[in-house]
């Protein structure tokens, strides 16, 4: 899908910790940031990472002119968007990642519910399993930006301290924290504060990380699934109630009946 209108559906799904005294949005950039600079530590976060992350960030004005003509509902019809995502060379691709990676998609939906059909469809739709579009932009920078602005001061600020948590606990290096337009990150587009909730590291090397390990990549997916309530083995098309906590991935019904289809498509049975 267009993945910065997903972001945009994502962030009212997204809960995470906002800091206690938030810092004062508007006004001199600089001394927001040092602010921010100072609720990153007071809630975890090293010296050193702040230091390296914060130091220089300036406003990136391509952002806010993104985020104030974003519109937040698809204007096609369910039936002409799914017609330019549910198709031939995606679903080859999807079938072949299937069988290559069957085994691990079988250990997935063992331990958490979701159909291997349902995840291959995630993984396709957001950015080609990885081989497509993650984004290019700088994510501290967008988010600092973000934070910055009022209209959503809160929000923003819990995901910069969230991308920032990312880079302390190791997961990923500064240099591979580039996602989207609202900061979305890594092969199925996670904002920061869902890279925290629902990162899985299931390949076992001690962090999670969703730009390069694609067990991580497709357990995460299934457990921000399961963590909202997925009913392991009941159908999942529309009108059923697992469809409901798809809304959790994406709010738009179009999106989601679109993840349906391509699942349907690749065998899956959804209802």
């Amino acid at each position: 899908m267009n993945k910065h209108i997903a972001a945009f559906i994502l962030l009212a799904a997204s809960v995470f910790a906002v800091p206690a005294q938030a810092a004062k949005c508007g006004g001199d950039f600089n001394v927001f940031v040092a602010q921010m600079g100072r609720e990153a530590q007071a809630a975890g976060v090293s010296s050193a990472v702040v230091n390296e992350a914060l130091s220089g960030v300036t406003i990136d004005q391509e952002v806010l002119a993104f985020d104030k003509r974003q519109r937040y509902t698809f204007k096609k019809s369910f039936e002409d968007y799914a017609r330019t995502r549910v198709i031939p060379a995606r679903l080859k691709r999807a079938t072949q990642l299937l069988q290559r990676h069957a085994q691990l998609l079988a250990r997935v939906e063992r331990q958490f519910g979701v159909p291997k059909e349902l995840v291959m469809a995630i993984w396709t739709l957001e950015t080609d399993n990885g081989g497509g579009d993650m984004g290019k932009r700088p994510v501290v920078r967008t988010l600092a930006t973000l934070a910055h602005d009022c209209r959503r001061t809160e929000l923003f600020q819990g995901e910069l301290i969230a991308a920032l948590k990312i880079v302390n606990r190791g997961d990923l290096p500064l240099r591979d924290l580039v996602g989207a337009y609202a900061g979305e990150l890594g092969q199925t587009q996670f904002l920061p504060s869902s890279y925290i909730k629902y990162g899985v590291d299931y390949d076992g090397n001690g962090h999670v990380d969703l730009r390069h390990s694609v067990p991580d990549v497709l357990a995460s997916t299934a457990n921000l699934l399961k963590v909202n309530g997925w009913r392991a083995g009941q159908p999942y098309g529309e009108g059923t109630e697992n469809f409901q906590v798809m809304r959790e991935w994406n709010r738009s019904e179009i999106y989601r009946k679109t993840m349906v289809l391509f699942a349907e498509k690749l065998g899956g049975n959804t209802n």
